[in-house]
């Protein structure tokens, strides 16, 4: 017996250290979604982030290892080619064995539609649930509810229309040529700012993972269930972050945040730039300018890579603030705990400029 019980401990070691490498490949475009695949996955596997901080998700050329880590998924998971129209041929042509999520095609994903001028009336986002998606609560997003008919390849089909914007030039009234970056959809990509979204994710990321992972599905669901309710939590903390600040108003540099505006019914008042790849016209800056004066807007939320000269010239004789936000998250650490931060950094930046 003496001799039988090591050798047994060698099998079980070498069977318990397989855990990890039998983890599916998980390759994950962008580190907000990352950071909820990597809670879901937590006590199994890692998955792979193939946007490094401070990559555009816009345009990017992938690195051998990023691109490698396409090739050898077994679930690619990514936003869309509404953010990253790059990633579309990349996944096409690299993954091509994998089982592909793409969240802004999910039946669960709220989806508003991209705002074109530069000043944003206050409205109800009610409009918005003509796309069949609800922006409140979690309860309904069961373990039943996620088919995978519609996570293959399929959504991989041809996209050439997407080269016919380019013939809208000069409308400054209506800020065409700054459309570059969304030109391949009517819905604003940065869903991922509303926890709501987060948390309907967080299910069909559990699902995906049970297919192709049978015996963790009990962990990857019991994960999702915890992290629906942390972001429960999270967003009892950033209504009350943002509660005493409610009679304010702002703008922001980068038309990005309207997911969470709706998200905690925290409308901005307008955006400087409609895109981060592209400087807005002297039209849209001087419609912002005189907004800001008009209306005695207090905070302009911007982002570090953006003109300091523009935003110089929007405030010049005003009295606003400015606050730093990263939508992507670009100086957290890729992980779990990074998606929950970056809401919560987006709150304190907002609430501490106004």
């Amino acid at each position: 017996m003496s001799r039988i019980r090591p050798a047994l401990a060698l099998c079980l070691t070498l069977i318990g250290g397989t855990a990890m490498a039998d983890a599916p490949r998980v390759a994950v475009d962008i580190a907000p979604v990352h950071s909820l695949v990597a809670r879901v996955m937590a006590d199994v596997g890692t998955p792979d982030l193939i946007l490094p901080p401070g990559a555009s998700p816009h345009e990017y050329n992938l690195r051998p290892s990023e691109a490698s880590a396409l090739q050898n998924a077994d679930i690619v998971v990514w936003m869309g080619e509404d953010l990253a129209p790059w990633m579309d041929h990349a996944v096409e042509t690299l993954a091509t064995n994998a089982s592909v999520l793409t969240l802004l095609e999910a039946d669960v994903t709220t989806r508003l539609d991209v705002r074109e001028n530069a000043l944003f009336e206050a409205h109800s986002h009610d409009d918005h649930d003509d796309h069949g998606h609800k922006e409140d609560g979690h309860d309904d997003h069961g373990h039943d509810d996620h088919a995978h008919d519609d996570h293959g390849h399929d959504d991989h089909a041809d996209h050439a229309a997407h080269d016919d914007h380019d013939d809208h030039a000069d409308h400054d009234t209506h800020d065409h040529a700054e459309h570059d970056d969304h030109a391949h959809g009517t819905h604003d990509p940065h869903a991922w700012l509303s926890p709501a979204n987060a948390g309907a994710w967080l299910n069909l990321i559990a699902s995906e993972l049970s297919a192709a992972d049978p015996e963790n599905a009990g962990t990857y669901f019991a994960n999702a269930a915890a992290a629906r309710a942390e972001l429960d939590e999270l967003s009892a903390e950033i209504n009350a972050t943002l509660d005493p600040v409610r009679n304010r108003s702002f703008i922001v540099f980068h038309d990005a945040y309207q997911y969470f505006e709706a998200a905690f019914d925290f409308p901005a008042a307008g955006a400087i730039s409609l895109s981060d790849a592209t400087d807005p016209s002297p039209a849209r800056i001087a419609q912002i300018r005189d907004r800001v004066r008009d209306q005695d807007i207090a905070c302009v939320l911007t982002e570090p890579q953006f003109n300091p000269g523009i935003l110089a010239t929007v405030l010049d004789g005003t009295t606003a603030k400015t606050a730093v936000s990263d939508p992507l998250g670009v100086d957290l650490t890729p992980g779990p705990a990074l998606y929950p931060q970056l809401i919560r950094n987006l709150a304190t930046a907002l609430a501490s400029c106004l």
